[in-house]
């Protein structure tokens, strides 16, 4: 019986130290270029977003000090939460930099670059949760591209809801649609 209170108690303990935190699995593969299998259906007239002598490391900094915030549909607000694209909006207001409010004003925007050749600081743009939207619904910005393995900041809904950073995994490949610049200055 002793025996049993130990194992128990052993067991508590080890499950305590297990990591709550979800890894990414990527799915991409390095050096290999992703490509979009979605089919626009909406004709979005293009931007023109001035990001002035604003390098993208400091505005990629700022929004990785909002990891954690919590999401919240149609907020601009990180004290009450933040969805996707007031996220995008929340980060480049901070450097007075005008960009579009909906995800999908992001679809002409900037200039499109392979994801090979994406650069921390970069849009990446998504649809919503239906690949066959055919309208950009969701995006993140760059924070890591090794070898084409991109890794993106962004403000998710769902179970594990609010700002984080992910992967490109078999949720975010078959939505994405593509990745933009509109940095000058790294």
């Amino acid at each position: 019986m002793r025996n049993l209170y130990l194992c128990i108690i052993t067991l508590t303990i080890l499950s305590g130290c297990a990591s709550s935190r979800k890894t990414t699995v990527v799915y991409n593969k390095p050096g290999k270029e992703i490509k979009s299998t979605v089919i626009l259906k909406e004709k979005i007239p293009a931007k023109t977003i001035n990001t002035k002598s604003v390098a993208a490391s400091k505005v990629v900094q700022f929004a990785e000090t909002l990891e954690g915030t919590p999401y919240k549909y149609g907020s601009t607000d990180p004290k009450k939460g933040l969805d996707c694209s007031g996220f995008i909006y929340h980060v480049f207001q901070k450097f007075k930099i005008s960009v579009p409010r909906i995800s999908k004003e992001f679809t002409n925007a900037g200039q499109e670059v392979s994801t090979l050749e994406s650069r921390r600081g970069d849009i990446i743009l998504f649809t919503g949760s239906d690949p066959k939207s055919g309208v950009v619904g969701h995006m993140g910005i760059i924070t890591e591209n090794n070898n084409g393995v991109l890794k993106f900041i962004h403000s998710a809904s769902g179970n594990n809801a609010g700002v984080m950073i992910s992967g490109m995994n078999s949720y975010f490949m078959p939505r994405f649609v593509k990745v933009i610049r509109v940095f000058r200055v790294f």
